[in-house]
């Protein structure tokens, strides 16, 4: 092909896609000598594209960048236009592949991305953060006359700013800061609903929505409703372990308007494992931390009629004393049933009411018969010692009963009773599917230089 051919065929080509050349290699002017009119051989063509499409055709302009110089090819930064939302694609458009693709926001953080099967494209796996800075490292591999040629590249874009108006907010729970047991789920709570039937939103939330726990393990979101996500490990949290909670929302398309908005991280801790376990066939309830038993003593659990949910439950909170009344849970006043009492170390279980807790009015029941309202009611010395053991986010398990077994979210934290096969079904995400923006890149596709 001769000189002025390949330049005419270069300008159809950037005319086709919609797109402004750039670069240095773009931008130097053709060189003449004594010979016919020669124009630069670029190093590297690579497209960059935010569009995102439902079958049609695209009519977001795709900017093409002529990567040149050395040692390291380079072009000038790229601004992708406002109505780019989708996911991010690299395209290499001259001969070769991309060896090596890594893409980092402007806090050095990576950002996850997939390699096509041929290794000339590059597609980040959810929509990038509105108004935000990113730098691309890419490693070219182009033929050569002596074999393949590898040149390093870098390629730097930006994101358009986000549109006015509301913004999807989150608020982690428990409390920042503090120390909790290991069976204590992560809770998301949304500023804005967002529905089952819109899939890639949920996707772009749950990316966006990020745990890293010391020393590290599996876990995924749940979507408990619209506007709620429980976060778990497949088992317990490793005793004594740091988990960060941090949200990437900031910026990000989440769905037609909707961007999302800045969110307070989150970091707890938590203390040894402890699990309180109680055999309501045996009337006994045995504790143990980090699996030495420290205690075993007698108790009482409900009766026909109000029988103890069985199952696993987490620790919500502790009261020194409490007021029960068993109008709370549907008795009526000055029936046989009723009471009202004032009760002493009562460690809760679920929101309905349901306790552990000193009840000295049946010390001769207890390791004997089963006659409360549904709360586990042991001694005051031992319902005091174990008030003073165990935290909130401690395990308390219940076995060998008659009552139905703890609901998973509605009356307190029994996230634990869904197998990891059914925890992971709650995910918008496939299971292993990469998460957030400083997950793991996804882009390497043969060793980098």
């Amino acid at each position: 092909m001769s000189s002025r051919r390949y330049v005419r065929g270069w300008g159809a080509l950037s005319l086709a896609v919609g797109a402004v050349l750039v670069g240095t290699a773009a931008q130097a002017p053709p060189v003449r000598d004594a010979g016919p009119l020669i124009a630069p051989d670029p190093g590297a063509v690579v497209t960059v594209d935010g569009c995102v499409t439902a079958g049609g055709i695209c009519s977001v302009p795709r900017h093409t960048v002529a990567l040149s110089g050395g040692p390291v090819l380079t072009a000038a930064p790229v601004a992708l236009d406002a109505r780019a939302s989708g996911p991010v694609e690299l395209t290499l458009r001259s001969p070769g592949v991309l060896a090596d693709v890594t893409v980092t926001d402007q806090r050095g953080r990576k950002v996850a991305g997939v390699p096509s099967a041929d290794g000339t494209r590059w597609t980040s796996t959810a929509a990038l953060a509105a108004g935000g800075r990113f730098a691309a490292r890419l490693v070219v591999e182009r033929p050569g006359g002596r074999g393949p040629r590898r040149d390093l590249a870098r390629l730097e874009f930006r994101t358009a700013a986000a549109p006015g108006g509301d913004r999807l907010t989150v608020a982690f729970g428990p409390k920042d800061g503090g120390t909790y047991g290991v069976g204590q789920p992560v809770t998301a709570e949304l500023s804005h609903p967002v529905p089952a039937d819109d899939p890639g939103a949920r996707r772009a939330v749950e990316r966006a929505l990020d745990v890293r726990v010391e020393p590290h393990v599996e876990g995924a979101w749940y979507w408990v409703d619209p506007r709620t996500l429980h976060y778990r490990p497949r088992t317990y949290w490793p005793a004594r372990a740091t988990v960060r909670v941090h949200s990437g929302l900031g910026g990000a398309r989440i769905s037609g308007g909707l961007h999302g908005g800045p969110s307070r991280p989150l970091t707890f801790t938590t203390g040894a494992r402890v699990e309180a376990v109680t055999d309501v066939s045996a009337l006994r309830m045995s504790v143990f931390r980090d699996g030495q038993l420290l205690r075993t003593f007698p108790v009482t659990t409900g009766k026909a009629g109000y029988r103890t949910r069985g199952g696993i439950k987490v620790v919500l909170g502790k009261e020194p004393l409490v007021r029960m009344r068993g109008d709370s849970i549907g008795i009526a006043r000055g029936s046989r049933d009723s009471y009202d009492l004032k009760v002493r170390w009562a460690t809760r279980v679920t929101w309905s009411g349901e306790y552990l807790h000193a009840a000295p009015w049946s010390v001769d029941a207890q390791g004997n018969e089963n006659v409360s309202h549904g709360c586990t009611g042991m001694s005051p010395e031992d319902a005091a010692w174990l008030f003073g053991t165990v935290r909130e986010g401690d395990l308390v398990q219940v076995v060998h009963g008659y009552g139905q077994l703890m609901t998973p979210f509605d009356n307190g934290f029994g996230d634990w009773n869904l197998s990891w096969p059914e925890w992971q079904r709650g995910s918008a995400l496939e299971p292993g599917a990469a998460v957030g923006a400083a997950g793991p890149s996804a882009g390497a596709l043969r060793p980098a230089l």
